[in-house]
């Protein structure tokens, strides 16, 4: 086996969400380095299996609220304007 190719294999420090933390052995960082994890298998929904609802008013009514009078807008002012028929000349324009 060739000497000085392998990663250095150490002890780190992983904090949970909770701020529960473990000891284990990996290539991250420097010896004595922590992790600090966001998301971690006891909270996260693929590992417990619960189904949370994180965010109530969600992405759709955000983007309701946010373009609520786009159509509005556009569709009173083609309501509002009389409608003239195209004669030849201005259809080849």
């Amino acid at each position: 086996m060739k000497e000085k190719i392998h990663p250095d294999y150490h002890e780190i420090n992983v904090v949970m969400t909770d701020g529960t933390s473990f000891k284990t052995r990996s290539t991250y960082g420097k010896p004595g380095e922590s992790i600090h994890l966001d998301i971690d298998p006891k909270t996260h929904p693929a590992w417990t299996g619960q189904h949370r609802i994180m965010d109530s008013g969600g992405q759709v009514a955000k983007f309701n609220k946010r373009f609520q009078n786009l159509g509005m807008a556009a569709q009173k002012a083609a309501a509002a304007a009389p409608m003239k028929p195209a004669t030849p000349a201005e259809a080849k324009k």
